[in-house]
């Protein structure tokens, strides 16, 4: 009968709020990360699902970041970071704005993140960027962002103003992090969206950001593919949601992690000093619980990207992204009248027997992050990012990765 109980109100909750743009987020300061680095993450989730990360030539900066793979000349960009070690996310907001209606939300989102990546050195510029674009601006976001001084701080940003929020203020952020969904602190209260998302992401990064323990690496672990509802008290990692004790499937609602999820990035930044080049970027396509980590950095993209993040000139999609999609696709199986497409088979994903597939890739993105790791401590020594190294640890990435997706799942 419980179990009853929270299905019949998931799917309540699938009709009555169904945002496409509804991402999950963070910004960190690097005060409470263990190699004192600040930390930018966005969960993005859309209806778009091939993503894939695509090299720009700015006015000023070059940059990399994420892009509809549908887009032959992307306007828009959701994540991103620049040879100036300024990187930018959003979140939509829905209770900054009383739109009109017929008015599509944030319009401007993407473009403007887009402009930013290419002027914008600081989060000082970033502030006087706002202060200059046209108003009203078609903008309702949360925009976060870091930049090689140390500079952490989250924009939530309205058609004309916008309220700043300094992470590394123990006013603005007593724990050193600020957390966003779909719904602004300066908006309207208990308007928007994303609380119980928020909730769970907020309960996760307190006590970690006391004990130094947020890392890229935690961050996909215990964020991205969380599977927790704090306001129903459930956790499908808990062993209650597999068989035999239920059939294994269950209802797609305020996880972090779920269908709608087109990718999961982390920019890891640099500390004062060091060379902006260094600036990671951390990047998880397609549906998280199936797809694993490949970092991508500024310096030698206009020349390489890993083959598995960029937009394959025969099918245009990523082939990280269309594998993760694939794997997606056959845990949201059931299509049987209104509301099905909710519905998703967590036995595939997570089971007893260790055999989903978040479990089976666990190793190999640990595998990634510490071939990365020897790389980029060399690197960091050295004070540069060699592309000749790089551009073998990229070769090196993709075939192990796309051996193991052969290996595993046949793709």
């Amino acid at each position: 009968m419980k179990r009853n109980l929270f299905v019949a109100f998931f799917i309540l909750l699938a009709f009555v709020c169904n945002h496409t743009q509804a991402c999950t987020s963070a910004v960190i300061s690097g005060k409470i990360t263990p190699d004192g680095r600040p930390l930018l993450w966005k969960q993005r989730d859309t209806d778009t699902a091939q993503n894939s990360v695509m090299y720009f030539s700015g006015k000023r900066f070059s940059f990399v970041a994420i892009i509809n793979s549908n887009e032959k000349n992307p306007r828009d960009i959701w994540i991103g970071t620049n040879s100036a070690g300024f990187s930018i996310m959003n979140t939509q907001s829905y209770n900054l704005e009383k739109v009109k209606k017929g008015e599509d939300r944030g319009s401007d989102n993407g473009r403007i993140m887009k402009l930013a990546l290419e002027v914008c050195a600081t989060v000082e510029d970033f502030k006087h960027f706002l202060d200059s674009i046209k108003k009203p601006s078609l903008i309702e976001a949360n925009f976060g962002v870091i930049d090689a001084k140390g500079g952490a701080a989250m924009f939530e940003t309205g058609y004309y103003k916008y309220t700043m929020y300094d992470v590394n203020n123990p006013k603005d952020a007593p724990y050193g992090y600020i957390a966003r969904t779909n719904f602004s602190f300066a908006g309207e209260v208990n308007n928007g969206a994303g609380y119980v998302r928020y909730m769970q992401e907020d309960k996760i990064l307190m006590p970690a950001s006391a004990t130094k323990q947020i890392t890229p690496s935690w961050i996909f672990k215990e964020l991205a593919r969380s599977f927790t509802n704090s306001l129903l008290g459930i956790d499908l990692k808990s062993g209650d949601f597999n068989r035999p004790k239920t059939s294994g499937w269950f209802v797609d609602q305020d996880f972090i992690a779920r269908k709608s999820t087109s990718c999961s990035v982390v920019v890891q930044g640099v500390k004062v000093g060091e060379n902006a080049e260094l600036t990671t970027m951390w990047t998880v396509l397609g549906y998280p619980p199936a797809s694993v980590v490949v970092p991508v950095w500024v310096k030698g993209a206009s020349e390489q990207l890993p083959a598995l993040l960029a937009r394959n000139a025969g099918t245009k999609l990523s082939p990280l992204c269309d594998r993760a999609v694939t794997l997606r696709d056959r845990a949201f199986s059931y299509t049987q009248g209104l509301g099905s497409e909710r519905y998703f088979n967590w036995e595939l994903i997570f089971n007893k027997a260790g055999k989903g597939y978040m479990q089976l890739l666990e190793p190999v993105e640990d595998a990634v992050f510490q071939r990365v790791a020897t790389k980029l401590e060399g690197w960091r020594k050295n004070g540069f990012v060699d592309t000749a190294d790089q551009a073998l640890l990229y070769r090196e990435l993709d075939d192990f990765i796309a051996l193991k997706y052969k290996e595993l799942f046949d793709l």
